[in-house]
C-alpha cells in the first residue's frame, strides 16, 4: 500500500467537491461515507490489519479514517440536497471535514512512520 498516495488521494476529496459543487453535480453520498470502499480502507481493514493491527497507529488511522468518510458523507449529502451554499462552507478551516481531513493525513503517516512503510 503506497501511503504517500492514500494521503493525496484523501486530500483531493475536497477538489472532488467542490467540482461537483460548480458543476452540481450528484455523488454516491453512500458509498463514500464507507471507510472500507477506498483503497486506503480495503487495506487498513484487510492487508493492513494482519500486518499492523497491533500497532496503536494502526488503530488510530481506522478511527480517523472513518471519521474522514463520516463527514466527507455528509458533504455529499449536502452536495445531493442542491445545498451547494452550505457544502461549499463545510469545506473550509475549521469545520468537521476540514478537521477530519486533517487528522486522517496525519494518522496515515504516523502508521507509515511506525510501520516503516
Amino acid at each position: 500500500m503506497d501511503l504517500n498516495d492514500a494521503v493525496a488521494k484523501h486530500a483531493e476529496w475536497k477538489t472532488k467537491f467542490r467540482v461537483a459543487i460548480t458543476k452540481k453535480e450528484t455523488m454516491d453520498a453512500h458509498t463514500i461515507a464507507k471507510d472500507n470502499c477506498c483503497d486506503l480502507g480495503k487495506w487498513l481493514h484487510e492487508d493492513g490489519l494482519r500486518q499492523f493491527g497491533k500497532l496503536h497507529s494502526h488503530r488510530d488511522c481506522v478511527v480517523k479514517h472513518a471519521q474522514f468518510h463520516t463527514e466527507a458523507g455528509k458533504v455529499a449529502v449536502t452536495i445531493n440536497a442542491k445545498k451547494y451554499e452550505e457544502a461549499e462552507h463545510m469545506l473550509n478551516a475549521g469545520t468537521p471535514y476540514a478537521s477530519a481531513s486533517s487528522a486522517v493525513g496525519i494518522a496515515i503517516m504516523k502508521l507509515q512512520k511506525e510501520a516503516n512503510l
